[in-house]
């Protein structure tokens, strides 16, 4: 193989890694936005809304009220492509062996940045806790983002293992 041939296979494995991470992502965020909308007709906890909270927070950041359309269609970005993108970067460098572990890790590093950073911003308190519910939210939040982050890893990992020449 030439040296512009090397080249050539190089750049359509990154490119493929690319398209992988954006699936992925695009899987993860579908079952993360699906138990979102379940749990916003018919959750356990009708005071704890993160997706009204997101809304609020942008149209606090632009300093105008968007509509809760555009507020699930930036989620539905932010989480497919913004955050898949970022996992298929980063996947080889997280810890563990399996899927699992590297998806369970991707999300409880997302969980704690969500809890201690992004609810506080939107006045919600460490992990929600000014809403009055207890763990209840920090724990319905950590289930949802590992079912985003694991089904994005083992989507990922499986898309790469048909993408890779053996």
């Amino acid at each position: 193989m030439d040296l512009r041939q090397s080249r050539t296979a190089g750049t359509r494995m990154i490119l493929t890694k690319i398209r992988n991470s954006l699936i992925a992502g695009l899987c993860g965020t579908s079952v993360h936005s699906l138990l979102a909308l379940v749990h916003g007709k018919t959750g356990p906890l009708p005071e704890f809304q993160p997706n009204y909270d997101i809304q609020r927070g942008l149209s606090w950041l632009i300093g105008t009220e968007i509509s809760p359309s555009v507020a699930w269609l930036l989620g539905f970005v932010n989480g497919a492509v913004i955050w898949g993108f970022v996992f298929g970067q980063s996947y080889r460098l997280l810890p563990g062996k399996s899927p699992w572990q590297k998806g369970v890790f991707f999300g409880v590093r997302a969980w704690a940045a969500m809890g201690l950073v992004f609810f506080p911003l939107v006045d919600r308190g460490i992990f929600a806790v000014r809403l009055g519910l207890g763990i209840a939210p920090a724990i319905l939040l950590l289930v949802m983002l590992l079912a985003y982050s694991v089904t994005m890893s083992l989507i990922y990992h499986l898309l790469n293992s048909w993408s890779d020449p053996a």
